[in-house]
C-alpha cells in the first residue's frame, strides 16, 4: 500500500498518479544536457518550460553524478544552486535540489527548497540534521561505490534483494532521528554501480522493491542502460527513455524524474487511460 501523499515543505503531493519530476541541471558536464542551463537565465527559462509541459516537481543539480565524475567544490556548489532556488520559490511549485552535501542541503532549504534528493542516502555526516530540522521531503538513493569508481565493477549476489535492504536500512536511521514516514521516498538508483543485466533486473523486479508504503522515485532518462540496449546516444534515447518510465510506472513508481516531460506526460495520459477507463 502506498503512501496517496509526499510531504514536502510546503506541498502535500497527492500521489494517486505518477508525478512527473522535471530535471534542471546547473551543470557544465551533466551527460545528456551540460552547460546547456549553467546561466541562472538560462536556467529560469528552461524551468518554466518544464512547468509548461507539466512538470509536477523541479530538481535542481549543481554537481554532475554521471560516471567519472569529479567532485564539484561546496563553493561552487552553492552559487549554482541557492540562486536558482531563491528565484524559482516564488513560483509556487515544488523544488527539489539533488546534492548529497549537508551545508548545500542546510542552504537550499533556508532558501526555499521543499525536497533532498540525495544519492548518498543521507549516508554523509550531518546530512540527517539538516533534514530533520526542516519540513522537507526526502529521497534516498542506492548506489554503490562513488560517481568516479562504481561503474568499474559492481557486484551483487541478489541485486534486488541487496537494493532493497539498503533501502530499508536508510528509512529505519531517518525515521529513528524523527523524520516522518510521509516525508521519505526511495530511489534504486539505476545506473549507480550497477550493470545493464543488474538495471534491467532491478527495473523487472520494481515492485520487489516497494517498501510498505514509502513512495518509489525513479531517474533512467536517457541513461547509458538505455543506449547499451538500442545502440544510440544521450540525444537519440527519448522513445527508450519513455518507454523505460511507463515500465517503471507500471510497476509502482510513484515519481519520474525525467529530461522529457512533455513526452513522458502523454505517453502517461495513454497508459493512465487504458490503466483506469475514461470519463464520459
Amino acid at each position: 500500500m502506498k503512501h496517496f501523499v509526499w510531504s514536502c515543505g510546503r506541498f502535500q503531493l497527492g500521489l494517486e498518479r505518477p508525478l512527473l519530476m522535471g530535471i534542471l541541471n546547473v551543470t557544465p558536464d551533466s551527460f545528456y544536457d551540460g552547460n546547456q542551463h549553467a546561466s541562472l537565465e538560462r536556467a529560469l527559462e528552461h524551468a518554466h518550460r518544464l512547468l509548461e509541459q507539466g512538470a509536477d516537481i523541479l530538481d535542481i543539480g549543481g554537481e554532475s553524478t554521471r560516471p567519472g565524475a569529479d567532485p564539484v567544490p561546496l563553493e561552487q556548489e552553492l552559487e549554482r544552486v541557492v540562486p536558482l532556488v531563491e528565484a524559482l520559490h516564488k513560483l509556487n511549485v515544488p523544488l527539489s535540489v539533488d546534492t548529497f552535501k549537508p551545508q548545500v542541503m542546510q542552504a537550499v532549504l533556508a532558501a526555499g527548497a521543499d525536497i533532498i534528493n540525495d544519492i548518498y542516502a543521507c549516508r554523509m555526516p550531518g546530512a540527517i540534521e539538516a533534514i530533520a530540522n526542516s519540513h522537507a521531503g526526502v529521497c534516498v538513493m542506492h548506489m554503490q561505490g562513488e560517481p568516479r569508481t562504481m561503474q568499474q565493477q559492481p557486484k551483487y549476489k541478489n541485486v534486488t534483494l541487496e537494493v532493497r535492504e539498503f533501502l530499508v536500512e536508510q528509512i529505519r536511521r531517518l525515521r529513528v532521528a524523527g523524520i516522518a514516514a510521509q516525508r521519505i521516498s526511495v530511489d534504486p538508483g539505476f545506473g549507480f554501480g550497477k550493470t545493464t543485466q543488474q538495471n534491467y533486473q532491478l527495473l523487472r523486479n520494481l515492485n520487489e522493491i516497494q517498501i510498505e508504503s514509502y513512495p518509489i522515485l525513479i531517474g533512467l532518462s536517457r541513461k547509458t542502460m538505455l543506449g547499451q540496449i538500442t545502440g544510440k546516444p544521450p540525444a537519440e534515447r527519448l522513445i527508450a527513455s519513455v518507454a523505460a518510465a511507463l515500465s517503471c510506472a507500471e510497476r509502482g513508481a510513484s515519481i519520474l524524474r525525467v529530461h522529457d516531460v512533455a513526452a513522458t506526460r502523454e505517453a502517461l495520459q495513454i497508459w493512465n487511460a487504458i490503466e483506469h477507463g475514461v470519463e464520459e
